[in-house]
């Protein structure tokens, strides 16, 4: 897989549906590809409002750093070395609940992002999205 298909995002999407169901936490979840742009998204319907942008952000930090959002936020403590980076690219996430979806060769080819409930709830998530694949 050199590119992230609809098919593929959607199963995905799926996955992380049917986790947070048995979670009983209602999700946000976006896909993006390989660009950042948002491929996929889908949503509990009592899932919080306000973790629609969060959701689609994580996916785009993912995406944009090549690494998972919490990674991100370990390094961006104001003791870190890249502090202050979620300052950049209109707003970054910097806690869990994104992560990058990567092809059989390594190749980063998009990314998800799960928000509405606790941050390691929703890594358990994302992580579930991806164990579609």
């Amino acid at each position: 897989m050199t590119t992230l298909s609809l098919d593929i995002a959607t199963r995905l999407a799926t996955a992380g549906l049917e986790a947070a169901d048995a979670m009983t936490v209602p999700m946000n979840i976006a896909i993006v590809d390989a660009g950042g742009h948002l491929l996929h998204f889908t949503r509990h319907q009592d899932a919080l409002l306000g973790s629609i942008d969060l959701a689609q952000r994580k996916a785009k930090t993912a995406i944009l750093f090549r690494m998972p959002t919490a990674t991100l936020g370990q390094i961006s403590r104001p003791d870190g070395p890249i502090y202050g980076i979620e300052w950049s690219n209109g707003g970054l996430v910097s806690f869990g609940g994104g992560l990058p979806i990567t092809d059989t060769e390594g190749n980063v080819v998009g990314a998800v992002g799960v928000s509405g409930g606790t941050a390691d709830q929703d890594v358990e998530i994302a992580q579930a999205c991806l164990a579609a694949l």
